[in-house]
């Protein structure tokens, strides 16, 4: 008898010690660590439980639609705690941490370097000169690739997608804007490089040659000639830039009653800074028109 309760005591000792050592590193935490460790395991446990990640990305997006970032980044986090490698909620939490400033977060995001474009497009963003314009290039070949890959899927996304809703597949628009991105550093921070003046250009006319009828890749056409002394042909894309957004807008404005300033905007396909660019020119052609 006395054996026997003296083997099960050592029994009972080395599952104790199984246990203690269950977890790896564990034996490094603290104990106010540990209690974290525990928190956040059971956390992530009740969260896959109760939602998907597909719904919690839904809930991100509509906290970026209403600017709230940082609730957005939580629910983000919240899907990467149910599915680490979530590519998709790794391009969102990249975009969020440019809002919020934090360019070392998005920084350390880019872990995929292969794989979606528009982690590269927020680190752009988010950096200037040459080390922007390598972020988009890196962009732009990823595209080409998946645009190359499915041409048929691209095509349909397309043809498919509302044109103010940016589609999860690629589309020759997205490839568009990248090259509109690169264009404008050239434009602006990398202006007095070696050769800015051919790349900016050669930038602009890839953009058109995936969107002939961007207002923004036409605008930017009018930047470039402008900024070289062509005036009447910048004037000229100025005016094919106008003619590609203005028409839907006054139809738009007419049929849905739009009286609110910030729902006019909405509907002009064109980004805030190039919409101040955009304006700017066509008060310099006017005022040039009245000189003359």
């Amino acid at each position: 008898m006395g054996g026997q309760a003296k083997g099960k005591k050592k029994n009972k000792t080395k599952r104790k010690d199984n246990h203690s050592n269950g977890g790896r590193g564990l034996a490094d935490l603290s104990p106010n660590e540990r209690v974290k460790l525990r928190m956040h395991e059971k956390a992530k446990k009740k969260t896959a439980e109760r939602y998907s990640v597909q719904q919690l990305l839904e809930k991100t997006e509509e906290c970026m639609d209403s600017f709230d970032f940082q609730m957005a980044s939580r629910f983000c986090q919240r899907a990467l705690d149910v599915e680490p490698t979530h590519l998709q909620a790794l391009d969102i939490l990249g975009h969020i941490c440019s809002e919020l400033g934090d360019r070392q977060k998005a920084k350390e995001i880019s872990f995929t370097p292969n794989e979606g474009h528009s982690k590269y497009m927020y680190l752009g963003q988010i950096h200037t000169g040459q080390e922007a314009a390598d972020y988009y290039t890196k962009g732009i070949e990823i595209l080409m690739s998946v645009l190359e890959k499915e041409p048929q899927t691209t095509a349909l996304a397309e043809a498919c997608a509302p044109s103010d809703e940016d589609g999860e597949i690629p589309t020759a628009k997205d490839v568009c804007v990248a090259y509109c991105s690169v264009a404008e550093i050239y434009l602006t921070d990398l202006c007095m490089e070696e050769g800015a003046a051919d790349k900016c250009k050669e930038s602009i006319e890839r953009a058109l040659h995936y969107h002939h009828d961007n207002p923004e890749a036409l605008q930017l056409m009018a930047s470039y000639l402008f900024s070289a002394e062509r005036n009447q042909e910048g004037k000229d894309y100025l005016m094919r830039s106008v003619g590609a957004w203005l028409p839907a807008f006054k139809q738009a404005e007419t049929s849905l009653g739009l009286e609110d300033e910030h729902n006019q905007v909405r509907w002009i396909p064109m980004q805030y800074e190039a919409l101040i660019t955009h304006s700017r020119h066509i008060y310099k052609a006017l005022m040039a028109s009245v000189c003359l």
